[in-house]
């Protein structure tokens, strides 16, 4: 790609931030599959799938709490970590998302991560997949900040350690929690529904947190920068 001088110049304060489970890794229906499984073997007879699946992309610890506070049932703190390590442990060896690394070669720009899960899981993570080339140590977890997502605190450590406004960030994100906290953090959002976890209603509820365009394939990814960066409007699909 030939850029003019005035071209490269608006790159280079712009930050291409993708979350990490659902978006770098299709690891989300995984995740979800062991939750479940952890917690019916813990709580024979209680149905948990349906009160698991909405809370996909909260940290594991809050998605516990809430499973069990809705069924009214308990979990120790050792049995928390257990089931996050076994999630993390069945999650990290999920593939790549058809299309990421060739989506982000085309993006011309600086790229992090920023992820509602562990450190150690997402170096894992980046090292296993070699997408590690694309983010560097331009990665920020859930145990790096106050408050994990949905508050904005992991995107606003992005932009403050890039030194880049919120504005000039953009976020791509596969779950109602992630839009809201970028949306907080005051950044455009692409909602990306291509994950085996994905499904009709996902369009809708993405929308409605705020994303700017929905797609389902990644290698619409260049594109749709592309549109943001000439600022033009988003094509919904």
């Amino acid at each position: 790609m030939n850029l003019t001088p005035s071209r490269e110049a608006n790159l280079e304060d712009r930050l291409l931030i993708c979350d990490c489970d659902g978006v770098l890794i299709d690891s989300e229906a995984v995740a979800a599959r062991m939750l479940v499984g952890e917690l019916q073997a813990l709580w024979p007879g209680v149905d948990v799938e349906p009160v698991v699946m909405p809370l996909l992309g909260l940290r594991i610890e809050a998605v516990l709490a809430s499973a069990a506070d809705t069924v009214n049932r308990a979990l120790t703190n050792d049995q928390v970590v257990a089931i996050r390590r076994a999630v993390e442990a069945a999650a990290i060896e999920a593939p790549t998302v058809p299309g990421i690394a060739e989506a982000l070669a085309a993006v011309p720009f600086t790229k992090a991560c920023a992820s509602n899960s562990f450190s150690t899981y997402v170096d894992a993570v980046l090292q296993r997949t070699g997408l590690l080339r694309f983010f560097g140590e331009r990665r920020f977890c859930a145990d790096m900040v106050a408050n994990p997502k949905p508050a904005p605190d992991v995107y606003l450590a992005a932009a403050r350690a890039m030194r880049i406004d919120p504005l000039r960030c953009l976020v791509v994100e596969d779950s109602v929690t992630g839009v809201s906290a970028a949306r907080a953090a005051g950044m455009p959002v692409l909602g990306f529904i291509g994950g085996g976890h994905a499904s009709e209603g996902q369009i809708g509820a993405l929308e409605k947190a705020g994303a700017q365009a929905v797609f389902d394939d990644m290698t619409r990814l260049p594109a749709l920068v592309e549109q943001w960066l000439q600022n033009a409007t988003f094509e919904l699909r």
